[in-house]
C-alpha cells in the first residue's frame, strides 16, 4: 500500500487552475483500482491519495499528474506493509 502526499509548491490559485485536469487524473487512478481514498490536507496545503499497485506504475503514474507536470504539487511516496486492518479493509494489505 502507498500513501501518496502532495504539497503545494505554487498558491491554492494556481493549483485551482489546474484541479480540473487533475481530478480528472485522480478519477482515472480510480477506475484502473490503484487508488482507494483521496482528499484535500487540512489546512489546503496539498492532498493524500492511499493507493495500491506496483511502486514503479504508481510512480509513472503520479509523475503524469497535471500538478506535477505543471509544477504545482510535489509528491512524496510512502510504501506500507499493512498487517492489521480493522475488518472491511483487508484491500491496504495488499
Amino acid at each position: 500500500m502507498f500513501i501518496l502526499s502532495l504539497t503545494y509548491r505554487k498558491s491554492n490559485d494556481e493549483a485551482d487552475k489546474h484541479m480540473e485536469p487533475h481530478m480528472a487524473w485522480v478519477k482515472e487512478g480510480y477506475a484502473k483500482g490503484w487508488f482507494l481514498a483521496s482528499g484535500r490536507k487540512v489546512p489546503r496545503t496539498g492532498g493524500v491519495i492511499l493507493a495500491i499497485g506496483e511502486r514503479a506504475a504508481i510512480q509513472a503514474y503520479v509523475a503524469a499528474d497535471p500538478f506535477t507536470v505543471h509544477g504545482v504539487a510535489e509528491y512524496d511516496i510512502i510504501e506500507l506493509a499493512m498487517t492489521t486492518t480493522v475488518e472491511g479493509l483487508e484491500i491496504l494489505k495488499r
